[in-house]
């Protein structure tokens, strides 16, 4: 084994050496944070950002938004961050601990409060409707942050609910290419991935059958390239180009070493349970090892658990409770993952977008729930390339309204393709013919928070 003079020198080759050997364990006695400190300063770490989507649309008022002393507020109490001044919900104490990388902004404003309509928005920066078939950010970002020679796909989604929206979760004009690889879906429905996610977090059908050799596969490929290459010569359109890159990419990945990414088994039983046991926990994880290989997108839905049926987040009945449990669950993961990617040296190059597709009524209903509610709500920024500690934006005592600093959804997008180092004004040819932006020309980005 090669002799260092420090343990900051260590290559990570070496590290993981060492590993295999037995000298490093889950306590990370200061080497995994010497070899973070090395891979947070290399210039060559590409950044990536990973969405933590909230089906259902969460409540603003008992999460990051908290209304103590006023009947709206119920009986949510704050907790102090590690920022001083900025309080946030008692069901959130480990996350609390990560505010000085975070930016909570907590005057979104929007006009959609329709499930589809809103997820389609959030999710694309437009508006449901008309003949342009728009990206979603994954698709967008996994564009932009490519990198020719990955093994893996450029943006993974990880237990999506698709049904309500499904053009909310597709690449729109761009194209297969940049379609997400999609992992664990359908948890929402209460399906059986909630309790067994080691399975459903795997990709299915990397394998080749039994009665198909190696040998007999590649036969298998070059005969299939063989046509593709005909077609081709006749057949030049983005649309040919695209699929054909897509199946490329999905050969690689069924040849390559890096898909193994998606067996968790390797873990420290320690982490695994500090991230939580569940599809939304583990799913975190899993995003921390695709971005650790250079995956650029990946998002992780919380929607359904186990106990609690609906949408997740969308808390017309028993929002308390409710919100207690999804909190439960959420609280762990996203403090483990900011914690694992610190320890790591990819927080300062990996950003974290938190949101849902609306927040809910400051007003408690009839059946203790709060409904949909676009007019005053809350998103959080963290990570990569965001200037932490903040708040962003101001709502009345009640909640109702916004009193300071609204900001709109092509605000937030554009903020975060700016964390992201991309470029939001470019343009890309659509499935019309005309030439869009990445986010629409109005979006002001919220350039306080970018660091």
């Amino acid at each position: 084994m090669k002799h260092t003079s420090s343990l900051g020198n260590l290559s990570r080759r070496d590290w993981l050496r060492l590993c295999s050997a037995g000298f490093v364990g889950f306590s990370m006695s200061g080497w995994i944070e010497q070899m973070a400190l090395g891979a947070a300063k290399n210039p060559q770490r590409k950044r990536a950002c990973i969405l933590l989507w909230m089906n259902g649309g969460p409540s603003q008022m008992d999460t990051f938004d908290c209304k103590p002393g006023h009947p709206n507020g119920g009986p949510i109490k704050e907790v102090q961050t590690s920022v001083p001044g900025i309080k946030i919900s008692e069901h959130l104490p480990k996350i609390a601990k990560h505010m000085d990388r975070m930016a909570i902004v907590r005057s979104m404003k929007t006009k959609e409060a329709d499930h589809s309509r809103a997820t389609y928005l959030m999710r694309t920066g437009r508006p449901p409707g008309g003949p342009i078939q728009y990206p979603v950010l994954g698709s967008l970002v996994a564009k932009e942050l490519e990198q020719a020679e990955a093994e893996l796909p450029g943006f993974v989604s990880i237990a999506p609910y698709r049904f309500l929206s499904p053009g909310a979760f597709g690449p729109g004009f761009l194209g297969p290419k940049y379609a997400p690889l999609i992992v664990g879906e359908n948890a929402a429905n209460g399906g059986p991935q909630n309790n067994n996610y080691d399975q459903a977090l795997k990709v299915q059908d990397l394998d080749l059958p039994g009665e198909v050799s190696t040998l007999r596969a590649s036969a298998r490929v070059k005969l299939l390239d063989e046509m593709e290459d005909d077609f081709l010569a006749e057949h030049t359109d983005a649309a040919a180009l695209s699929h054909r890159t897509a199946y490329q990419r999905a050969v690689t990945m069924m040849r390559s070493e890096a898909s193994r990414a998606f067996n968790l088994d390797g873990e420290p039983k320690q982490l695994r349970d500090a991230y939580g046991r569940n599809l939304f926990g583990q799913g975190c994880l899993l995003a921390r090892r695709l971005v650790e290989r250079g995956v650029p997108f990946v998002e992780v839905a919380l929607s359904n658990i186990p106990g609690l049926g609906g949408l997740g987040w969308d808390t017309h009945q028993n929002n308390y409770e409710n919100v207690k449990k999804l909190c439960a669950v959420l609280d762990p993961a996203w403090g483990t993952l900011m914690d694992d990617l610190k320890t790591r040296g990819l927080l300062d190059t990996t950003l974290i977008v938190w949101m849902g597709e609306f927040g809910r009524t400051p007003r408690i209903n009839g059946a203790q729930g709060r409904d949909h509610w676009a007019n005053s709500w809350s998103t959080v920024l963290a990570g990569g390339g965001i200037k932490g500690g903040q708040v962003v934006g101001k709502t009345s005592k009640d909640g109702v309204d916004i009193e300071d600093r609204p900001v709109s959804v092509p605000d937030l997008l554009a903020t975060a393709g700016m964390a992201l180092g991309i470029d939001v004004h470019k343009q890309n040819p659509s499935n019309v013919g005309r030439p869009i932006r990445i986010v629409e020309p109005t979006a002001k980005p919220i350039k306080e928070v970018l660091a």
